[in-house]
């Protein structure tokens, strides 16, 4: 299926789940304020959507990773263990990565997101 197809379909979805419920977990926002994504969220979770067919947002977030602004949601996916981490980029729409996370690596990471988000302290001499 080429791009623009994809695009226009996820755009269409993206109008039709405006109206569903928002995911149980509020959206993080990592990114600098005064960043702005060209690409909605309704759109973006579209995209996200098609990437992981009869998975369930679980949450989502918009973050600053490795120089790119991008939209980046975690899928509960039935009858497997982990959750499917989907990243679009907020300035184009396209999907930039779509991995699954065990368990174990789920917690690595959040244990490396609180550390990377904990206050530093300068130890003294």
């Amino acid at each position: 299926m080429n791009r623009s197809i994809v695009i226009s379909i996820a755009l269409l979805l993206g109008a039709a789940t405006a109206a569903v419920a928002a995911p149980a977990h509020p959206p993080r926002h990592h990114a600098h304020p005064s960043l702005h994504a060209a690409v909605t969220l309704d759109s973006a979770t579209a995209i996200a959507k098609a990437q992981v067919p009869g998975g369930k947002v679980k949450s989502h977030e918009l973050e600053t990773e490795k120089g790119k602004l991008i939209y980046s949601f975690d899928f509960e996916v039935p009858g497997k263990s982990g959750i499917d981490e989907v990243n679009i980029d907020a300035m184009t729409g396209k999907v930039i990565a779509v991995e699954h996370e065990s368990p174990k690596s789920e917690r690595k990471e959040k244990q490396q997101e609180q550390r990377e988000a904990a206050p530093k302290t300068n130890p003294t001499h």
